[in-house]
C-alpha cells in the first residue's frame, strides 16, 4: 500500500516502514515481523473479531481521512482479503 517495496502488515496492507513504532510486538515485546502496532499488540489482535470486509472498509476510511482520493483508497483495499492474517 501507499507504492513501497517494504513489507507490509499483514492485516491492513500497510508498509510497515510507514508505522511509527516499526511493527507490532509479539507476547514476549519482541516487534513483529508480519503486523503493524495498529493492528497487534502483546502477541494478539487489537480488534480480533473484525471481518475483513470491515478491516478494508477501515483502511478506506483512514486514507480519505489522509486525503487520499476514494478510488486510491479501494484500490490499495482489494488486496486485503489475500493477507496473512484473512486467507486462512
Amino acid at each position: 500500500m501507499f507504492g513501497s517495496n517494504s513489507p507490509m502488515c499483514q492485516s491492513c496492507g500497510m508498509p510497515l516502514s510507514r508505522d511509527i513504532q516499526k511493527g507490532g510486538t509479539e507476547s514476549d515485546g519482541s516487534k513483529s515481523s508480519l503486523y503493524c502496532s495498529y493492528c497487534y499488540k502483546n502477541g494478539a489482535f487489537t480488534q480480533p473479531d473484525l471481518k475483513v470486509h470491515e478491516m478494508m472498509e477501515l483502511v478506506e476510511n483512514k486514507m480519505r481521512e489522509m486525503w487520499i482520493p476514494r478510488f486510491i483508497g479501494k484500490y490499495f483495499s482489494k488486496n486485503i482479503p489475500q493477507l496473512k492474517r484473512w486467507s486462512r
